[in-house]
């Protein structure tokens, strides 16, 4: 692909050069996109007005960023998603050539340390994946399992052709127990499948239709079959069907059917040791927020997915589903200091409670900062595969991992065992600040970035599949660099140099995106569902007398609510919302605020991050005389209360907005659209996704806040001009939440997905043996080299 910079080179170099010495000229030695575009726009203006529409606009606005020192400047261009393409311009001959991308960082390395010659380790995961499947299209990225399906279809083709068995190895290996499923070592090979598949059917076709397994048992055990096909004759007869169809002409759309209802899945082990885990007291604590109530949601649908498959397959097995978090002595009013905890709405899934350990065994009692763990994690991982043993009596079907130390946990332990290991982000630290790896030295105190992308390359790549909330997660938009993305190539001077990181074109990508619990979060309309006494403890929560947790008495209790609910830190930005309506007279007219986070008073916050947005939340209301106008609850809300609060917005005809910097996903907005709040939210991250913008809600830029409240306050004028609008983007919200966020598609999802994926590893060898070589060593001699270094807490 030739870009428009490389053909202005060629064809009008005089062009080029100027432009390249008006940017030495501004003598800045890194540049964003942004700078870049800035740069340009100044150099048309000055000399070359007729270019500021060209074609060569369009590599300067795809510029990701670039580095100047000397007589070389080296530039950055991401012309589509999931593609880059470095130059290098050359102001001794005035060339501008193509370079690979070791030759980019290497250069940005000696800007940051100042030495001429680097001896970075070099990180390179490329040479391990020559042989492993890879999408290119754009629009696949995100949806590896049915390009999977379609590549393995082919090979059951080609394997069936020639007499191979892919097939019968891997349905002999299901059992749970003493119990072995659905085919006995009678059957030897693909012929005799064959042959008992068509005497089961013609036996089957003859039964009455409201027969079950055990009625028919005996007989298709002589035939080679055991337990699992399904529960009923039609289960069964469906089952064997898609079985025989595949063995006769395999379709990718068959073989996921078919995987689908096989018992494979009984045990799981989720993994999320930071934070307060627990299901009360615990949401607005540090580092605890939508994570917790995202996995709590998840093993709620999880369990009911899977005992509905194990009762259609014909089994009489109990699902277990074990959360495998820290446990904390100084737990304060919260359940974390319970070694175990019954998930509430559940069967048999337990929160198991491990502590840290430091290296002479003793226990650290009290909370720590998610950046601070690295050094405990090992010796709780061990200590979490002893307790999954005791609890389940045999190893987890499928481990999953949360955040970056519940991935790299969940690497050891889906190491130890054996057996699928699936990560989840939730949010990648390294896309949150800027030149995080390249400057990391200098914010390696407070976060350890060292160790936290050491551990992200090492669980990302270790992992059989990666869930994603988002298409941008993965690949970001034709704007914005996707978080995994991002980790495709970068350098940290001094320690190490990723050539190859990460290629989101990995079948491993799988879009699902998690739902609002509609027991919790339903529509305000739904009357008979409200509790009166939760409606009366929420008016009393906005319109009461200022306390201890609150701040702020909303003099005007007729107007609108604008609500907003996040955790007080710096990327959430619940600052950044104060500003915004403090400074915007018709909006401060027009609807109080409301703002859910934090705690009120510094000296009760362990957060030093926290305390600095509680202080400047506190100079914002004194500068903006807010008191009158402004609610801030500093308290932990139930999630029976969260949800009603919402509804209670929506009474009054109010807005939620979410103004974070970047959003992973944003959990909240689709709480809130499923509650019927018209939501406005940050164009960064998944709630571009989540939300179409003038029509199911409103997109927002948290670096425009004038902007931003210009919007709502536009919302609350046409309301007031339109009485069916607030009503329109209300239902339209309503509607998209059902259509495409539910939890209940996400458990059939995931399961699938465990299912398929299991499937491929096991045929298909895709255990990837060199990478995790690789990975182990990259483990045991970087990252837990840099995690020794972290001070341990006293």
């Amino acid at each position: 692909m030739q870009l428009a910079i490389e053909t202005y080179a060629r064809q009008q170099p005089d062009v080029v050069t100027g432009l390249f010495e008006w940017y030495r000229d501004c003598a800045k030695m890194l540049w964003l996109g942004s700078d870049l575009l800035d740069g340009f726009v100044n150099y048309c203006q000055h000399a070359h007005p007729e270019l500021i529409d060209s074609p060569l606009r369009e590599s300067i606005i795809k510029s990701q960023e670039a580095a100047f020192s000397g007589n070389q400047f080296y530039l950055l261009i991401r012309p589509r998603v999931a593609e880059q393409i470095y130059l290098r311009y050359s102001y001794d001959d005035h060339r501008l050539t193509r370079c690979e991308a070791s030759e980019f960082l290497s250069f940005k390395e000696k800007l940051i340390t100042g030495r001429e010659h680097s001896t970075n380790l070099e990180i390179d995961l490329a040479p391990f994946e020559r042989d492993v499947p890879k999408m290119n299209q754009t629009r696949s990225i995100g949806s590896g399992v049915e390009f999977l399906n379609r590549r393995f279809s082919s090979r059951l083709s080609n394997a069936l052709r020639y007499g191979d068995d892919l097939l019968l190895p891997f349905l002999q290996v299901h059992a749970y127990g003493d119990q072995t499923f659905l085919i006995s070592p009678a059957i030897k090979n693909s012929t005799e499948l064959r042959a008992a598949l068509a005497d089961a059917l013609e036996y089957i076709k003859a039964q009455d239709s409201d027969l079950l397994w055990g009625d028919v048992e005996s007989s298709l055990r002589l035939l080679g079959f055991e337990p699992g096909w399904g529960r009923t004759i039609k289960d069964i007869r469906t089952t064997m069907e898609l079985l025989a169809d595949l063995l006769e002409a395999p379709d990718y759309s068959n073989l996921e059917r078919f995987l689908d209802r096989i018992p494979m899945i009984f045990n799981i082990a989720i993994l999320s040791p930071h934070g307060y885990f627990g299901q009360k007291n615990v949401l607005g604590l540090p580092d605890t927020g939508g994570q917790v109530v995202y996995i709590l949601d998840q093993v709620r649908a999880l369990e009911r997915e899977i005992k509905k498959r194990l009762y259609e397959q014909g089994l009489a097995i109990s699902p277990r589903i074990l959360i495998i978090t820290r446990l904390i002595p100084e737990a304060g009013d919260t359940t974390c200091d319970q070694p175990i905890e019954p998930v509430e709405g559940t069967d048999h899934s337990l929160i198991i409670r491990v502590p840290f350990r430091r290296l002479d065994g003793s226990i650290v009692t009290e909370w720590i900062s998610r950046f601070e763990v690295w050094p405990y994690l090992e010796q709780f991982s061990r200590d979490s595969e002893q307790a999954i043993v005791e609890q389940l009596g045999r190893r987890p079907d499928l481990v999953i991992g949360n955040y970056s130390d519940g991935n790299l946990a969940a690497y050891l332990i889906a190491q130890k065992f054996g057996v699928t290991q699936c990560t989840i982000a939730h949010a990648l630290e390294k896309t949150k600040y800027l030149y995080s790896a390249l400057y990391w030295q200098d914010m390696e105190e407070q976060y350890h970035f060292s160790c936290q992308f050491t551990a992200d390359l090492i669980a990302m790549n270790s992992s059989d599949f990666i869930i994603t909330s988002t298409y941008q997660e993965i690949a970001g938009s034709d704007d914005v660099v996707g978080q995994y993305e991002s980790y495709g190539s970068f350098t940290m001077p001094g320690l190490q140099r990723i050539i190859h990181g990460i290629d989101v074109f990995d079948p491993k990508f799988n879009i699902v995106s998690p739902g609002a619990d509609d027991s919790i979060y339903f529509p305000y309309h739904a009357g008979k569902r409200r509790s009166e006494q939760d409606v009366r403890e929420v008016h009393n929560l906005l319109y009461g007398e200022q306390s201890s947790n609150c701040r702020g008495f909303l003099q005007d209790n007729n107007r609108p609510l604008i609500f907003s609910m996040a955790r007080l830190d710096k990327i959430k930005n619940l600052t950044g919302l104060v500003h915004w309506y403090g400074c915007h007279e018709t909006l401060r007219k027009t609807a109080n605020l409301v703002i859910v986070g934090g705690v009120i008073d510094p000296t009760h916050s362990h957060d030093g991050e926290e305390q600095e947005q509680i202080r400047h939340m506190h100079e914002l209301f004194d500068q903006y005389q807010l008191d009158t106008q402004v609610r801030w609850l500093g308290r932990r809300l139930d999630k029976s209360l969260c949800g009603e609060l919402y509804r209670c917005i929506a009474d009054q005809q109010g807005i939620f907005v979410q103004p974070a910097f970047f959003e992973a996903f944003g959990l909240t907005v689709v709480e809130a659209m499923a509650s019927g709040v018209p939501t406005f939210a940050t164009r960064y991250g998944g709630p571009l996704e989540i939300i179409e913008d003038k029509v199911s809600g409103f997109h927002i830029d948290p670096n425009r806040g004038d902007e931003a409240a210009a919007r709502m306050a536009d919302f609350f004028e046409r309301c007031e001009t339109d009485k069916k609008y607030w009503q329109y983007i209300s239902a339209n919200g309503i509607k998209r939440i059902e259509a495409r966020y539910t939890w209940r598609r996400y458990a059939q999802r995931l399961l699938t997905l465990t299912c398929i994926y299991g499937f491929w590893r096991f045929s298909n060898d895709l255990e990837r043996q060199e990478t995790n070589r690789y990975l182990q060593m990259l483990y045991h001699l970087q990252f837990k080299h840099r995690a020794a270094l972290i001070e341990p807490i006293r």
